[in-house]
């Protein structure tokens, strides 16, 4: 039997930070406010000459060092974005040359917030196939551009940022199991309902929420979700060393957890400092506490993506 497992992990941020005073002392906002209402402090914004695939790179760089691996020994990258650089090609294929290398599969996935939880099965299921062998995995997302920034209950949410892991064959367990669930009758209340036609912008090309809509059904399908690929791998929550949601809001983190009988201490919380990085989020929290020693070698971790489309999912891991 052929597994795949996460031999490396890496991340990058834009340099520039965001903090919630700079909204408040333009919006009819505070700091307060947003604290209170998303757990979130301040995020990062990349700069105009920085698009996804830059953010991916970097990222990428990282995951591949860790992972003791050449750029050239990959054999698949699946990429994750709602903001690729271009229509086309995909921000995989840029990714691609930017590494200096050629001929391996690399293509975009587009699940929004689930994007990376999306792309990780994927690329479980090349390698579990026996047709790949490594494959590098990436969350990477501007989506401070298609932001409205006077928009106060959607602006203060999201961040830049990319995630990166690289699976190898191995013979050990390391993806468990992955549930992927989407239902696109909710696509209304979190989209960019715009498009390019004709060199001219139809519809919207910025981001629209129904909050409370969004919080209602993430909460449910997170839990939904967990118990389905918990029990997909024949394990039991209580086996879960880490709980990696996606980080959108701190209550929706907190609120999953408890209904899942969690510990705090396994929750996972990145949001305050990141913000939502819609597909960059769970591999930028993934890499944080890889590198601060505290998910280790042996670690289950449970790992939920939830976003527009509606689209959801779980990966259950053991590092």
């Amino acid at each position: 039997m052929i597994y795949s497992r996460i031999v490396g992990t890496g991340s990058f941020l834009p340099p520039r930070v965001m903090t919630n005073q700079e909204f408040a002392a333009r919006l009819n906002t505070s700091d307060e406010w947003i604290r209170t209402r998303t757990g979130i402090v301040q995020r990062h914004i990349a700069d105009k000459s920085q698009a996804s695939s830059d953010l991916a790179l970097e990222a990428s760089r990282r995951a591949l060092q860790a992972a003791d691996t050449r750029a050239g020994d990959l054999d698949l990258i699946v990429l994750a974005t709602s903001t690729p650089d271009y229509v086309f090609p995909s921000t995989a294929c840029l990714l691609q040359a930017k590494l200096g290398i050629k001929g391996c599969a690399a293509f975009d996935v587009q699940a929004v917030c689930s994007g990376f939880v999306y792309a990780l099965a994927t690329a479980d299921a090349f390698i579990k196939s026996g047709t790949h062998k490594r494959a590098l995995v990436i969350g990477a997302e501007v989506f401070s551009r298609i932001l409205d920034w006077n928009d106060r209950g959607t602006c203060v949410l999201f961040g830049d940022g990319a995630g990166a892991a690289v699976l190898a064959a191995g013979s050990k367990p390391g993806v468990h199991a992955s549930v992927l669930r989407a239902d696109g009758s909710h696509a209304e209340i979190l989209s960019v309902p715009g498009n390019v036609c004709g060199g001219a912008i139809v519809g919207t090309p910025f981001l629209r929420m129904d909050g409370q809509a969004v919080f209602k059904f993430a909460v449910r399908v997170l839990e939904e979700s967990a118990r389905e690929t918990v029990a997909a791998a024949q394990m039991a929550l209580e086996d879960v060393d880490w709980l990696i949601p996606h980080q959108a809001n701190v209550r929706i983190l907190e609120a999953t957890a408890r209904k899942l009988g969690l510990a705090h201490d396994k929750l996972v919380v990145t949001v305050d400092h990141h913000g939502n990085t819609s597909a960059a989020s769970v591999p930028l929290a993934l890499d944080e506490y890889v590198r601060a020693g505290k998910i280790r070698s042996g670690h289950r971790v449970l790992m939920q993506g939830v976003g527009g489309g509606f689209t959801w999912g779980s990966s259950l891991v053991t590092l």
